[in-house]
């Protein structure tokens, strides 16, 4: 729950039933919630060369999802090391449709009998080796994702932990007030910003942008450097300590890909 929810339920408490106090503060989440985006990010370190697991997302999950209103972007290292990875990016209206989803998808016949023979090549032999999802909200700043210029063929996906939660939304208020807005200036083309509300390791935020190459992104980001308001806030003491590790990891969107 995010701080200001925190807050207005603890006024609420005060001052009316506890069971009205939770109804009223429930109803409120959900209504903030369906206004940002959900995001899930499924980050696969593959087993096999990834024709297996691209085949399956291509031809039968993400058309699943499709038909249930859902866009996924996929995507793969721009450059590849010694572990080849898949990086995909569900998007969500709201937290109910992800749940719906997560459900439903089950209950599509069509799904499920398309998707029987990956599941029954892949239970013996299987085609990755590990699994990290991430599910956020999207920030204040940038409720619904920003569609890509078709000429992108770099992406960046950013993720910055805190060391604690309170710091945690101190970050998120930094990108919202001031950072995002020097991105629009200096070219870091801005696709979506999360609030991580569970992942991996917590707490943190994560966010993806775009460019045409390697090169515009360098001259972003040393646009971005050198801006003298970036200078300003880096500064402030409301943004002390906010982020303790930043990971930084380039990718290209697959042929498939929504995004």
């Amino acid at each position: 729950m995010q701080r200001r929810h925190f807050i207005k339920a603890a006024g609420v408490l005060a001052t009316i039933p506890a069971l009205s106090c939770v109804n009223q503060t429930s109803a409120q989440t959900e209504s903030s919630s369906e206004k940002k985006e959900i995001y899930e990010w499924r980050i696969y370190t593959l087993a096999e060369n990834g024709t297996t697991v691209d085949t399956f997302f291509q031809n039968t999950l993400i058309p699943a999802y499709n038909k249930m209103g859902i866009k996924v972007g996929a995507f793969k290292l721009h450059k590849e090391g010694e572990e080849d990875k898949r990086y995909f990016l569900f998007i969500y209206p709201d937290i109910t449709t992800y749940f719906n989803c997560k459900k439903n998808i089950w209950k599509d016949a069509a799904f499920t009998q398309a998707a029987q023979p990956y599941f029954d090549e892949t239970a013996p032999n299987p085609a990755f080796s590990a699994l990290e999802t991430y599910l956020s909200e999207a920030f204040d700043k940038i409720p619904v994702y920003r569609k890509p210029d078709p000429s992108r063929g770099l992406f960046e996906l950013r993720i910055y932990r805190s060391p604690n939660e309170e710091a945690n939304q101190r970050k998120v208020k930094m990108f919202n007030v001031d950072e995002i807005a020097i991105f629009d200036e200096v070219g870091i083309n801005s696709v979506c910003y999360g609030d991580i509300l569970a992942g991996p390791r917590m707490p943190a935020l994560l966010y993806l942008t775009w460019y045409k190459d390697e090169e515009t992104r360098s001259e972003a980001w040393s646009k971005f450097s050198a801006h003298p308001e970036w200078q300003r806030i880096r500064k402030l003491p409301e943004y002390a300590y906010t982020s303790t590790q930043n990971q930084s990891i380039l990718l290209a969107p697959l042929a498939y890909s929504q995004l």
